[in-house]
């Protein structure tokens, strides 16, 4: 009996370990969108922009890494300021290399919530849904059956919060390899465009404006995005055309 409540006690201590990765960044995000919100803000882009292209001047290495460490902690934590730190990317290092250091740190973030996700809920709840019945049992399958294409287009779809993008491969058991993969490729068009906008920003802060933050809704921007939406679409459509011709 005592080996049993021994066994049961350390099953319970090693579920919260799995789970204290995600607990802490659900605390960290909760906790960071109250206080941090005011300061990840494009204001204090526009305040600062003079000291840090300064230090950027100076120390171009150390900004560099000390850029991509940010916005892997703002994604990863899922705090608010992701937008202004691409648009800090596209500020301080142009176009490019600005794009390629805000898809480093962002696909580094969202590996970082991916892994803690998964490790905590990932395997236990894909499980569940694998041996559940049901319709539950037949979306598990059907995101299995087309998992690229899935992942690509929460990716490319704008309308997809980051963060949901971020935790929702994780719960249905989405290989790491599979999923840093994707988010490279998936955020690329989004940080290319918002990099762009922010490489501009010298010229936006000399008029004493803001960035058109819409953009990628604009007409020139968006069809292209949903043309890559549509790619992503296509297997999905030919596997159900194909299964209706085989019934």
């Amino acid at each position: 009996m005592t080996d049993m409540t021994n066994d049961a006690t350390e099953t319970r201590q090693n579920a919260f370990v799995r789970r204290l990765p995600i607990i802490v960044i659900l605390c960290v995000a909760l906790l960071g969108g109250y206080f941090l919100r005011d300061y990840l803000a494009f204001d204090t882009l526009r305040d600062n922009r003079e000291a840090l292209i300064a230090f950027r001047d100076n120390n171009y290495v150390l900004m560099v890494a000390m850029f991509v460490a940010t916005y892997f902690v703002v994604v990863a934590f899922s705090l608010p300021g992701a937008t202004i730190m691409t648009l800090a990317g596209g500020f301080l290092f142009a176009t490019f290399p600005g794009a390629l250091f805000n898809v480093t740190g962002a696909t580094l973030g969202a590996i970082g919530i991916f892994m803690a996700a998964s490790w905590g809920l990932g395997e236990k709840l894909a499980a569940k849904m694998e041996s559940s019945g049901g319709a539950v049992k037949k979306i598990k399958d059907g995101i299995d059956e087309n998992q690229w294409s899935m992942l690509f287009l929460i990716r490319l779809v704008p309308a997809v919060p980051f963060f949901v993008a971020n935790l929702v491969p994780a719960l249905v058991g989405v290989p790491l390899s599979r999923f840093a993969i994707s988010t490279v490729l998936g955020v690329i068009p989004g940080a290319v465009v918002y990099t762009s906008v922010g490489a501009g920003l010298g010229d936006v802060f000399a008029r004493g404006e803001t960035p058109n933050l819409g953009i990628i809704f604009e007409p020139q921007i968006l069809l292209p995005i949903l043309g890559l939406c549509a790619l992503a679409l296509l297997p999905i459509i030919i596997k159900a055309v194909r299964g209706k011709k085989g019934l």
